[in-house]
């Protein structure tokens, strides 16, 4: 069975289907999946998904999402993982990070919004999900700042081996999606096939990142094609995961679980209470 550690199910594109999009997603043998937060306005969106579907959810503020933050944001934030301490669904502080992608962000605003929420994962014992873009160096400075103990994910992985290596001592794993299907994704394919395998975790980041499969041209988009990724087409990646490791789909998804249940470990309280 496989785990879903990042996936947007709360996002618009999923409005008109969400229920079907979650059945297919089990049908196909994903057990669980992880929704994660990226502003105060969808805290409680991404909460009451993870109860009504059986799944989990991370609460955070998004570096895309930083310019229309506000400091009092930051004690929502607080405030939900107070109230929902004992929340067994509630597996992480997410989505955060550092984008250095999108040049209109003001650096310092994101740094600061990382380097508070990092405070609060260390205050509420939970690990965090990070959006890793062009900014490995400077979140790993942030976890050694704040001397964060409880690990997480760098999602969507995309850095050096040297700070994969670097995430993956801090007690980190690192999650690979819809990208490593590519031929052209040298590095992050690389990556995939000689990394431990302990540091391995999959995801789809949907309806973002859509495997190879689902990518349409600027044209086919231009027409009307949709490249809506989905949950249910996690075991096809993990398929390509295997093969770049030599490994059968069912030892990628037995070891891809272990790692998320490891990450995450109220994922594995859920699993043990059969929730």
């Amino acid at each position: 069975m496989w785990i879903d550690t990042h996936c947007h199910l709360d996002a618009t594109e999923f409005d008109p289907d969400r229920a079907e999009v979650v059945a297919r997603a089990h049908a196909a043998g994903v057990q669980r999946i992880v929704i994660p937060a990226v502003s105060v306005d969808n805290f409680e969106t991404v909460r009451a998904l993870a109860h009504q579907q059986g799944h989990a959810y991370a609460l955070g503020i998004h570096p895309l999402y930083v310019m229309g933050a506000a400091e009092e944001d930051l004690a929502a934030l607080d405030r939900a993982l107070t109230a929902h301490r004992d929340d067994p669904r509630l597996v992480a502080i997410g989505e955060i990070g550092l984008d250095f992608f999108v040049k209109s962000l003001d650096v310092q605003r994101q740094q600061w919004f990382y380097l508070e929420q990092l405070k609060l994962a260390r205050r509420h014992g939970l690990p965090v999900i990070l959006h890793v873009r062009r900014s490995a160096d400077q979140l790993l400075a942030g976890l050694r700042r704040i001397g964060l103990t409880t690990g997480g994910i760098g999602h969507a992985f995309n850095g050096s081996r040297q700070q994969a290596d670097a995430f993956l001592a801090l007690g980190f794993k690192l999650g690979f999606g819809g990208t490593l299907t590519f031929d052209r994704s040298l590095q992050i394919r690389r990556l995939a096939a000689e990394l431990p395998a302990e540091a391995l975790v999959t995801e789809t980041d949907a309806p973002d990142i859509p495997p190879q499969w689902l990518y349409r041209t600027f044209e086919e988009r231009a027409a009307g094609a949709s490249m809506r990724n989905e949950p249910g087409e996690l075991p096809r990646i993990g398929a390509d995961l295997a093969a770049l490791r030599g490994w059968t789909v069912e030892e990628a998804a037995r070891i891809t679980r272990a790692n998320a249940l490891q990450a995450l470990p109220r994922l594995a309280a859920l699993a043990a209470a059969g929730l």
